[in-house]
């Protein structure tokens, strides 16, 4: 049964599920290197199987948007998301992003901002191979802080892939409202990635979104799984999983576990669970934001997917969470 809300994606004619798949978990194991240094920045080890049932499982419940990049899984979840996707590209929206340098064998990836202009075109193929398909409706830049007089540069070379056909639309995923503003100028600017919760919010990109007329991309809806409630009593996590290294007893992850029962009433109040109704206060806070949750199992995104059928949070109750958070929230806070 598909109950499933659209929203127009911007000034793109692409109308979107209102909540989409982000496709981060998916990718399996994968490190980051820099300067000799490695750590993990996957979600553990995946079942490729259970990721291409909960894919279906989405298309079944009316999600038709997949956010995922060439870094996660350094190409595996493009891979996993194509293999899932084909014979129904023409049902679908796929949002992909670019700028890091990966290693598919090694399932490493590097940063290296000289590198991204002169790369764009070959990454751009090497995501339509992963993925089986000819365009990407959306190719995102995935370096949040980019120089802005490259990013600058980095718009006429999308133009151009945007005229070949390669992408309909492109978009930048950064926190930096300044580094938006930029590309918000593009003729085919389309959207802004940026992190988006309950107790975490960007104000001044929201505002960006509004001016320019783009859609609000929402990485970490979910606070990367803290506000489902689950570590609220501790939960063991694989090495694989960049979450490890996390202290739910202190700083931000412990924070965020406060804040999540600071609300709990109120964002559970019409028959959602926590997950749901975390989301469904993204969909009340703006009509242009599109959250997209995580998965790795048919559960969460049944989960996740029911938000629509039980509707968003009413405007009371998100004035009334945005009072508490203001309340506990730190002079510098974490976007996640």
């Amino acid at each position: 049964m598909k109950f499933m809300e659209t929203r127009r994606l911007g000034k793109s004619n692409l109308e979107v599920s209102a909540i989409g798949l982000g496709c981060w978990a998916i990718g399996g194991p994968w490190d980051v290197v820099n300067n000799g240094d490695r750590w993990p920045a996957g979600w553990g080890e995946v079942d490729d199987a259970e990721s291409i049932r909960a894919i279906h499982a989405g298309l079944e419940l009316g999600i038709n948007f997949f956010d995922t990049a060439a870094n996660y899984g350094t190409g595996h979840s493009e891979q996993i998301l194509g293999q899932a996707l084909a014979g129904k590209r023409d049902q679908v929206v796929i949002a992909t992003k670019f700028g890091h340098v990966i290693d598919e064998e090694a399932k490493t990836m590097h940063a290296d901002d000289d590198l991204i202009i002169p790369h764009v075109r070959q990454d751009c193929e090497n995501s339509l191979r992963r993925l089986n398909t000819d365009y990407v409706d959306i190719y995102q830049l995935h370096q949040s802080n980019y120089a802005p007089e490259k990013a600058a540069e980095l718009i006429d070379v999308l133009e151009e892939l945007v005229q070949e056909g390669k992408i309909r639309w492109y978009g930048w995923s950064t926190d930096l409202p300044d580094r938006a503003r930029v590309f918000a100028q593009g003729a085919h600017c389309t959207s802004i990635q940026f992190a988006l919760n309950l107790a975490h919010d960007n104000v001044e990109i929201r505002q960006i979104c509004a001016e320019y007329d783009l859609a609000g991309i929402n990485k970490s809806p979910l606070s990367r799984g803290i506000l489902t409630g689950k570590f609220s009593d501790g939960v063991s996590l694989s090495s694989t999983d960049h979450r490890s290294t996390w202290n739910f007893e202190e700083g931000v992850p412990q924070l965020r576990i406060q804040q999540l029962e600071a609300v709990r009433e109120i964002i559970t109040a019409n028959g959602h669970t926590l997950a749901q109704g975390a989301l469904a206060y993204i969909l009340a806070l703006d009509e242009r934001m599109v959250p997209i949750p995580g998965f790795r199992t048919v559960r969460q995104v049944e989960e996740n997917a029911k938000t629509l059928e039980l509707g968003p949070l009413s405007d009371a109750q998100v004035a009334e969470i945005q009072q508490i958070m203001q309340a506990m929230q730190p002079e510098q806070d974490s976007n996640i």
